[in-house]
């Protein structure tokens, strides 16, 4: 008989949305609780994170695959912990000299974040723009100012909500912080249905586009109200999108 998989829930930073990952059977012999802090293996190498309750209604749909890259390396030490607030330091500081570079080359791009790996062996710049941005003179700078590689990532305006994280109009934290996966495309047609009312200043979200939460009260194609996807969305589910059935990562919040 196969063991149950073992994973736990955590944050990579504050504002993120809670990630699984699979506890090894010799990681550790004390299982991490909500709390701790934890070295984990990501797509984009090691990082430090902090575990967080789990709803055990979720803990099905949470669970990772079992040869999933996302891995508990081990139980953070106090030097961990010391040497993520060293690299918190080193990013507002570089995020401090990008400023200065980017405005002396006179470059039409917003700076999001800085992210320093937690292996030290580079540091990507998050940014926003409107056009395509030539942006190899500023990495050459960079390079020259930390002595290390320089990775320049551009990213839309929903990224940097998530990245930034906020409240909504609603009172609550951020759909995109929370649960959202993926982005789904949403329309003014959408608005329309619900009979709201179409002033952009109600229908923005704080990245300024519309709302990811004007699609949760859209019918869906066989007319079931509450549905959070509709025709558009392209649900087969007569209960709704998100609720397992679906087939379509709309990321609505019946999850």
């Amino acid at each position: 008989m196969v063991a149950p998989l073992r994973f736990i829930s955590a944050k990579l930073s504050p504002v993120s949305r809670p990630q699984s990952f699979v506890l090894a059977d010799a990681a550790e012999p004390r299982v991490p609780v909500a709390g701790d802090a934890v070295i984990v293996q990501t797509d984009h190498g090691p990082a430090l994170g902090a575990v967080v309750r789990m709803a055990s209604a979720h803990a099905d749909r949470r669970a990772p695959v079992p040869d999933a890259p996302f891995q508990v390396v081990r139980l953070a030490s106090h030097g961990d912990i010391v040497t993520r607030m060293r690299h918190q330091q080193r990013e507002r500081e570089a995020h401090r000299v990008a400023l200065l570079k980017i405005r002396e080359r006179g470059l039409h791009m917003k700076l999001t974040r800085v992210e320093q790996a937690f292996d030290e062996s580079k540091l990507v710049f998050y940014f926003t723009a409107d056009a395509r941005v030539d942006f190899r003179e500023l990495v050459h700078d960079l390079a020259g100012e930390f002595r290390t590689r320089i990775e320049m990532r551009q990213i839309g305006v929903r990224d940097e909500a998530k990245a930034i994280g906020g409240y909504g109009s609603c009172g609550r934290p951020l759909c995109c912080t929370t649960f959202l996966t993926t982005f789904a495309p949403v329309s003014i047609k959408m608005a329309k249905d619900q009979d709201l009312s179409l002033n952009p200043s109600k229908l923005s979200g704080l990245c300024g586009r519309l709302k990811c939460c004007l699609r949760y009260e859209l019918p869906n194609a066989k007319g079931q109200v509450h549905g959070g996807c509709g025709s558009e969305g392209e649900c087969r589910n007569p209960t709704g999108c998100g609720t397992g059935d679906c087939g379509h990562p709309c990321g609505c919040a019946h999850q």
